[in-house]
């Protein structure tokens, strides 16, 4: 297995360096003038007179004098857009004000395969692609989100580089800080995972029995704590939790604002699900008589890789907005083959070009994937009083 494991690792290294040479490193394409218009909330003839009069940034010019921008180039336009007379600021730069709670949403189910990591990936992207400032953390000892960034976890995250440099209960403990890298994604910072996760999960039963790790050293305050060193950076967090109720899981939703629970809808994964709930509101008891202090804003189930042709799925969907009414996402995200296609890559919908994929399977997949995070960004603007 050893000998195995080292033979795919290397080719896995290959296979990134050949896809994104020269710098064998992500990079975030280019955006449109009519993607980065939708994108702002401006029409594409407003940022083409911006052009023609020198002010704003310079876009890149393409083929048949078409424009295009970085997304750091939009971010700079909103600020631009928000700052005109008669304008409203906060309708262009979605940046949580003094006061705001800071929004820790934590993508939970132990049930593999209920598309976690694919709903934490593109709802972190689409909220930086909003203009906001945000923090991904894999929480996951398989790194796949980790690796959806561009990073191979076994070569590329050394040890105490996860954020269990910032939990450990020994003296190599370290600031949050110093475990957040910055990504291709403008905005979009990360806090990588790998196997080392695992070692909390070892180590915390041990340090539940000294008598000097009481308090706030907890082991389900300590990711809330590893947060709120690093709160005034970003104005939302988005936690990619391990496929298991363990020690980590537990800390996430003790730091979480909002949760979302990935559902496939199929019978087996409902009844999964069944079992999720009933175990994480015992343990969750627990941490609460224990002094936890749960600031839940709101629970939401997302439907996820949902089929809306296939008839057991769509009964299984009314079923549970029957039982859970608006706890449940109204918008769904629909199987799609244009996000399959994006994986293959290591690129979400966000990031892969229209045509790689198929136009009318990226219209869909985008609209759906959009669909779902605009929701789920209302809630966070409720929470903000927007």
């Amino acid at each position: 297995m050893a000998r195995h494991a080292e033979i795919l690792s290397t080719q896995l290294l290959s296979m990134r360096e050949a896809m994104f040479a020269p710098r064998s490193g992500k990079t975030l394409r280019t955006f449109t003038s009519g993607e980065a218009g939708r994108l702002i909330g401006v029409a594409d003839a407003s940022l083409r007179h911006l052009t023609i009069d020198g002010v704003g940034p310079v876009p890149q010019f393409l083929p048949g004098g078409r424009r295009a921008y970085t997304l750091a180039q939009m971010n700079e336009l909103r600020i631009l857009f928000g700052n005109r007379p008669a304008r409203d600021f906060a309708d262009f730069v979605h940046r949580r004000e003094v006061g705001d709670k800071l929004q820790v949403l934590a993508i939970a189910n132990f049930k593999g395969g209920s598309a976690k990591t694919t709903t934490a990936l593109h709802l972190a992207q689409y909220l930086a692609l909003q203009g906001l400032r945000v923090l991904a953390i894999d929480l996951d000892p398989q790194a796949s989100l980790t690796g959806m960034f561009g990073y191979q976890p076994e070569f590329d995250i050394g040890a105490n580089e996860t954020i269990y440099g910032a939990l450990r209960y020994d003296e190599a403990r370290r600031p949050m800080r110093e475990v957040v890298r910055s990504t291709y994604f403008e905005g979009l910072d990360l806090v990588p995972g790998n196997i080392e996760l695992m070692e909390f999960e070892h180590e915390t039963p041990r340090a539940m029995l000294d008598r000097t790790l009481r308090g706030s050293n907890l082991f389900f305050r300590r990711i809330r704590a590893a947060i709120y060193e690093v709160a005034d950076d970003y104005d939302t967090v988005v936690i990619d939790c391990p496929p298991q109720l363990g020690f980590l899981t537990v800390g996430a939703l003790n730091a979480a604002t909002g949760l979302l629970v990935t559902i496939h809808p199929q019978m087996v994964d409902v009844a999964s699900m069944n079992q999720f709930l009933l175990m994480t509101a015992d343990l969750l008891e627990v941490v609460e008589d224990a002094g936890g202090q749960l600031e839940l804003d709101f629970i939401r189930y997302v439907m996820t890789r949902h089929d809306p042709n296939d008839m057991p799925e769509t009964q299984i969907v009314t079923l549970l907005r029957s039982l859970f009414g608006e706890d449940v996402l109204q918008a769904t995200a629909c199987k799609s083959t244009a996000i399959a296609n994006a994986g293959l890559t290591k690129q979400t919908i966000y990031e892969v070009e229209r045509q790689a994929v198929g136009r009318a399977a990226y219209d869909r997949a985008l609209g759906s994937m959009n669909a779902v995070n605009a929701e789920i960004f209302g809630l966070m603007e409720k929470v903000w009083d927007r």
